[in-house]
């Protein structure tokens, strides 16, 4: 659970990196990967896409990732709201643009 947690934790910094601009330096392939797709305009950053989802699904936070599936990139961000639910969402990393919501009750 802890390594999960870390492992989550490590990539929202990364994630967060990435929207701050090219100023961060990458310490692995896939960080260098999304750090370029970013500096190419292939994808939004990911404050974008926070701010989005602060605004429409208020709550918590848990996991932010970015993958890419073939020649799309996504953003896939779970959110812990008060009712206890967890919301898990994904983006389009180009568009920003919701491709997918799914909740379950955690409680």
């Amino acid at each position: 659970m802890f390594k999960r947690f870390r492992t989550c934790a490590s990539g929202a910094l990364v994630a967060a990196a990435l929207a701050a601009g090219p100023g961060y330096a990458g310490d692995g392939h896939d960080h260098d990967r999304a750090r370029q797709a970013l500096e190419a305009g292939e994808i939004l950053p990911l404050r974008t896409i926070l701010d989005h989802v602060e605004r429409d699904y208020p709550g918590q936070i848990m996991e932010v990732e970015l993958e890419q599936k073939g020649e799309r990139w996504i953003y896939e961000v779970k959110v812990l709201r008060t009712g206890g639910a967890l919301v898990k969402l994904k983006f389009d990393g180009r568009t920003g643009h919701v491709l997918g919501a799914g909740e379950r009750n955690i409680k």
